[in-house]
């Protein structure tokens, strides 16, 4: 008889992420199901699940529920990095870690999180890179106001710096705000050569509505000479975006729907990057407490060190994943593949360097 193992799963499926959420829950809950169908998997997962309705003040006690509660170690889920530092607390208390399935600004590394998406080294700087190279190094820097959008636009303020470039604005809107005609009217005036689109949710779908009215009034605003990029746009939020507000939209991931396959699973398809993200660790972590005798109670640190097929690809150090690094354009209802930059391990603190995928200015002298 295969042993039962309970799981917990936390996402929101309300509150201006859903569509996020509702990727990451749909491939674990896949996950889930094709583990429990295997014979050859000695163990079966019970999913105990919690809503916490987009509610930031839900996340901490809803993930202790789990854990107090049941006899789950592992819980899948969180969507922003708000929510995901609400429960570290909550996982140091318990002994629990949480498996994060969501693109993420970087400079973190828990005892108690495996990452299972990208950092910036796998996502903002290619993306820059692939800017700078075709479009310019002129740019215009949005989003919203919390984590996320603090941390990358600081991020890309450096590298856009030190490459040379330059930042001719940068705007941030209160999570769930659509007042975004002044973002508008500053990116008309100064006329950057790319803006990085760091929003979420309604606030992003009301940006690029708004960004492709723009674009009729001044052709200018186009993909061919100022477009959006996105490091965490991906086809689960398509529905709430009108097709033509979408098109030329540049994004960055290590999966597109339709792109050669997620590094497991490479027969299968996926709706989105959220969503394979999340199905790989319910089927990373299957393994590793498939491995051997009371797996399921060990701590994160010495559960991967012990494993007997390894750690699964999770760096022992930092807990991040090597990924794809793909570049794609959006385009006809759905992402081209314009570069594939190849597997990258992730380095959340830039330990290597903020070089790599992002070219340097020529080192020029004045020669009398």
């Amino acid at each position: 008889m295969n042993k039962r193992i309970e799981l917990g799963l936390l996402y929101s499926r309300s509150g201006s992420y859903a569509l996020i959420s509702e990727a990451c829950r749909t491939g674990a809950l896949n996950a889930i199901a094709e583990i429990n169908a295997d014979p050859a998997i000695p163990l079966t997962f019970a999913p105990i699940e919690r809503d916490p309705g987009g509610n930031i003040d839900a996340y901490a006690p809803l993930c202790e529920e789990i854990l107090r509660d049941s006899g789950a170690r592992h819980v899948i889920g969180c969507v922003t990095s708000w929510s995901r530092k609400e429960v570290i607390p909550v996982l140091e208390k318990f002994g629990g870690t949480l498996w994060y399935a969501i693109p993420y600004e970087g400079f973190e590394a828990s005892d108690h999180i495996v990452y299972t998406h990208g950092c910036p080294n796998q996502h903002l700087l290619p993306l820059l890179g692939w800017a700078f190279a075709r479009r310019g190094r002129r740019s215009f820097l949005i989003g919203s106001n919390y984590i996320w959008g603090w941390e990358m636009n600081r991020l890309a303020r450096e590298v856009i710096c030190a490459a040379g470039g330059e930042v001719l604005g940068e705007r941030y809107l209160q999570l769930g705000s659509l007042e975004i005609d002044r973002m508008i009217a500053e990116i008309r005036a100064t006329r950057p050569d790319f803006v990085l689109n760091n929003l979420i949710g309604p606030s992003q779908y009301a940006f690029l509505a708004a960004y492709h009215r723009l674009g009729e009034e001044d052709p200018y605003f186009h993909a061919e000479t100022c477009p959006i990029l996105s490091c965490n746009l991906t086809e689960c939020e398509m529905p709430a975006i009108l097709p033509a507000a979408a098109e030329g939209l540049v994004a960055a991931g290590p999966y597109f729907r339709g792109a050669p396959g997620w590094p497991e699973g490479a027969a299968r398809g996926f709706g989105s990057s959220h969503e394979a993200a999340a199905w790989s660790a319910v089927h990373r972590l299957a393994r590793l407490l498939s491995g051997h005798e009371g797996a399921e109670t060990q701590g994160l640190s010495r559960l991967l060190a012990e494993a007997p097929g390894g750690p699964e690809g999770i760096d022992l150090a930092t807990h991040h994943t090597a990924l794809p690094v793909r570049i794609a354009q959006y385009e006809r209802g759905a992402f081209a593949i314009r570069e594939d930059v190849g597997t990258v391990a992730g380095d959340p603190y830039l330990a290597h360097g903020r070089g790599g995928a992002v070219p340097r200015p020529p080192r020029l002298r004045v020669v009398s």
